[in-house]
């Protein structure tokens, strides 16, 4: 089970030392969320934000593009080191094609759903992606509370999983904490992200630890 913090909710002002404490503490992958103010109601970073988290650390970065017309963000955030780029299903009628173009550049790709989204419209590509993203709240601002609800939607993307052999990893972002993490885990997550959780800890490592139960 890998642990994977949301830099969204990391000291802006003191980065580069945030990321430094985070990689000490034992995370295995750095979540950075993209938003555009269009698809969701806040504006965060960009690929030049990316570039300077890769020259810092040598974790895999895991970028979440919660942006409306995804497909023209897919090359320079690829420039600029990522490892994942999960794009939303909701944000693009071409989620296919993009999915297509992810898989293309050699990096591996992901695919998000919003808590009101059944994991039905992810069908057909499924067999394609390197990772599913449940968001367990509203995107857009961290800090939300976990919708339980969802726990559900990843036992059956789990199953899914199981019976036609794909090798997709499931991912749970939102409200995640040291109590639902055990739920998750149990219902087949493999990726848990925190930003809360663990940047509100005075002792991180603590914090990564308690949520691998």
């Amino acid at each position: 089970m890998l642990v994977a913090p949301s830099l969204l909710a990391a000291d802006f002002s003191d980065i580069k030392t945030e990321i430094a404490k985070i990689e000490a503490a034992g995370a295995d992958l750095l979540h950075i969320d993209i938003m555009d103010g269009h698809f969701v109601p806040n504006l965060t970073v960009g690929p030049d934000f990316v570039k300077a988290v890769k020259k810092v650390t040598s974790l895999p970065l895991d970028l979440h593009l919660m942006v409306s017309n995804p497909e023209n963000w897919i090359q320079p955030f690829y420039e600029a080191g990522a490892t994942y780029i999960t794009i939303h299903q909701e944000a693009t009628p071409h989620s296919d094609r993009v999915i297509d173009k992810i898989n293309e550049l050699g990096i591996k790709s992901g695919i998000s759903i919003c808590p009101a989204t059944p994991e039905s419209n992810l069908e057909y590509l499924l067999g394609k992606v390197d990772l599913v993203l449940v968001m367990s709240v509203n995107p857009g601002f961290g800090g939300q509370k976990f919708i339980p609800e969802q726990i559900k939607k990843v036992e059956a993307l789990e199953k899914i999983r199981k019976e036609n052999r794909f090798a997709y990893k499931i991912e749970v972002d939102g409200g995640i904490n040291d109590i639902n993490a055990k739920k998750l885990i149990t219902a087949g997550v493999d990726i848990l992200v925190a930003g809360s959780f663990i940047f509100s800890e005075n002792d991180y490592q603590k914090a990564v630890k308690s949520l691998r139960g």
